[in-house]
């Protein structure tokens, strides 16, 4: 077994038989399992949830595992069937979730009349709902850097991106993010 194993370890069992499809599989969800329960928890704020939604995502990854074209790195890959996942559910559940919203999303919208006419439950559904109108590297860009906290070099290694880009694809999301909540708050 390959001791620390890169995406080009298990782009390379991808290629080879049925037990290295099932080895690299095996590698994908101990490698990223982790992160991909983590970004679904952030937002379903549901350990029962995610574990739903994340054995859905794995089911998913299993079953496309031997066509995947490896046009992006595998975390963007499973990052976009996870958060599509997790939507989905959400929408199911016809549920709304929430997000804890610190000091940053509060500056966002800071100084605005009708903030303190709206729960921080609608203030989180509306940040949930910016986000999802966000291209998809945005979000994915946002929500690694906002969410999780990652530096711009540790983002740019997951998902194969140059900082500069990343930087912009931030800057971009948070102002859209922006101009989407002011403009509900306005209504």
């Amino acid at each position: 077994m390959i001791q620390h194993p890169d995406d080009n370890d298990i782009f390379n069992l991808l290629n080879q038989d049925a037990a290295s499809l099932e080895r690299a599989f095996n590698i994908i969800v101990k490698k990223y399992g982790k992160q991909l329960y983590w970004q679904i928890r952030r937002i379903t704020k549901n350990h029962d949830q995610t574990n739903d939604i994340l054995q859905n995502v794995f089911v998913k990854v299993w079953l496309n595992l031997e066509g995947f074209k490896q046009e992006s790195t595998l975390y963007s890959w499973m990052y976009r069937i996870a958060r599509n996942e997790t939507i989905t559910f959400l929408e199911k559940e016809k549920r709304n979730s929430s997000v804890d919203l610190d000091d940053s999303i509060i500056e966002i919208i800071a100084g605005h009349a009708s903030l303190d006419t709206h729960t921080s439950e609608e203030i989180s559904e509306l940040l949930l709902k910016a986000i999802d109108l966000l291209p998809e590297k945005q979000a994915q860009v946002f929500q690694l850097k906002y969410f999780e906290d990652l530096k711009y070099s540790e983002i740019s290694k997951k998902i194969g991106t140059s900082e500069g880009a990343l930087k912009a694809n931030y800057f971009h999301a948070v102002k859209k993010i922006q101009e989407y909540i002011l403009s509900q708050l306005n209504h």
